[in-house]
């Protein structure tokens, strides 16, 4: 709870009963309350509109799927690259060109030849010269 423990929860609730008053304080827990409570209230209507504009396609987001915890930049950018991702298959290995060669054809690549040289079996490759 907003990273508050209960020690230091007390210890806020017996400050805010100190500054506040005994008189007041009956007032303010009763506010409190009702703040609460419309809250609540706002919150179920909320969440009650938001199901009867979306109706049937609610139930069938896979929300742990949008959780970001989940997000892995470089699966996307690989997903991106590729046109069609087909299932893992052997490949021939096709050797890597010099750096000097890179450098020469690295003009001349079009995204076809970038797309043929990411490997889905694998990690992503590391360009140490990209900025």
């Amino acid at each position: 709870m907003l990273g508050i423990n209960g020690g230091e929860l007390l210890v806020l609730l017996l400050v805010a009963a100190l500054v506040i008053g005994p008189e007041r304080l009956p007032t303010y827990a009763e506010q409190l309350a009702g703040w609460v409570r419309r809250l609540r209230d706002v919150a179920r209507d909320a969440r009650a509109r938001i199901d009867d504009e979306l109706g049937d396609t609610a139930a069938d987001v896979d929300w742990a799927a949008l959780d970001p915890r989940r997000y892995d930049p470089r699966r996307i950018v690989r997903d991106a690259l590729l046109d069609d991702p087909a299932p893992a298959r052997s490949r021939p290995s096709v050797p890597r060109p010099g750096r000097a060669a890179a450098a020469a054809g690295a003009a001349g690549a079009t995204a076809a030849g970038a797309r043929a040289a990411v490997r889905d079996d694998g990690p992503a490759p590391y360009d140490d010269e990209a900025t």
